[in-house]
């Protein structure tokens, strides 16, 4: 296991905004503004999206999970700093990073999951949506309450509708209260409820069972997923076949099936 990585966006050399801890193919991204319930300052949102560049090139990562430090998961954005600025040209370059930190989850290669306790709220229930996969604790509270403050959640409604049906999407975003683990599970934003003492062990685990497949295969699947999905089903068939054409010529597909076939464990490559 390596040491944490303190990230260039600090507040200072002691205290950086975001800590990443590698190990077993997994890489752990770690929200480090506890005081301030890990909301997405400039800085924070800067650092995340310098490890996600960096995880994208490394072929050592093969799952990353995506964590807050300190009571909450994240409170969405720093009003305070955009209250501290608010002229058009700072506001704007809040929501166009946020908007291409986003992107980035979604386009990496490698499988996010959200470890999720305490709230996750606005831009913080937008990175849960966001993330491929998600765990929360039996504690765990969701929102999209900007319509409570005059300001409607309208770049987390991007990720939240795509993740949940439209009336469930659209119920957060109109009344703006907290949702309870519970009905995060009913409506599809999160995989599992666990206690809030299993909540490492349900990360782990099944980041441990992703992180033993073919990295490529996992990289092929996920941009599948994500381009087919927004298709119309005759064009996501055409190209879902090109995909699984591309993907049987692939070393990683021979040795999967022959070990299937020889009752061996496949022996992938690096």
């Amino acid at each position: 296991m390596t040491a944490a990585l303190a990230t260039a966006h600090a507040a200072s050399p002691e205290t950086p905004v975001l800590l990443r801890i590698d190990a077993d193919g997994v890489a752990t991204l770690t929200l480090n503004r506890p005081q301030a319930r890990n909301a997405l300052s400039m800085a924070l949102m800067g650092a995340l999206q310098e490890q996600l560049d960096a995880i994208r090139a490394d072929p050592s990562v093969r799952v990353v999970i995506l964590e807050g430090a300190g009571p909450a998961f994240c409170a969405g954005h720093d009003l305070k700093e955009m209250r501290a600025d608010s002229s058009r040209a700072a506001t704007e370059a809040v929501f166009r990073t946020c908007a291409r930190l986003m992107l980035s989850l979604t386009r990496l290669p490698q499988p996010v999951i959200a470890r999720v306790h305490g709230i996750a709220t606005a831009a913080g229930c937008q990175l849960v949506a966001t993330c491929d996969l998600a765990i929360c604790a039996e504690t765990a509270r969701f929102a999209t309450p900007g319509v409570q403050i005059g300001l409607f959640c309208s770049t987390p409604m991007v990720a939240l509708s795509r993740a949940v049906s439209r009336k469930a999407a659209l119920e957060m975003l109109l009344v703006g209260e907290p949702i309870d683990a519970g009905e995060a599970l009913r409506i599809g934003l999160v995989n599992r409820v666990v206690p809030e003492a299993e909540l490492d062990a349900a990360v782990g685990a099944l980041a441990a069972r992703i992180a033993g497949k073919a990295r490529r295969v996992l990289a092929i699947g996920k941009e599948a997923f994500g381009r087919q999905i927004e298709m119309g089903l005759e064009d996501a068939y055409g190209y879902t076949a090109e995909v699984m054409t591309r993907n049987m010529m692939m070393a990683d597909a021979q040795e999967g099936i022959d070990a299937f076939l020889g009752k061996r464990p496949p022996r992938w490559e690096p």
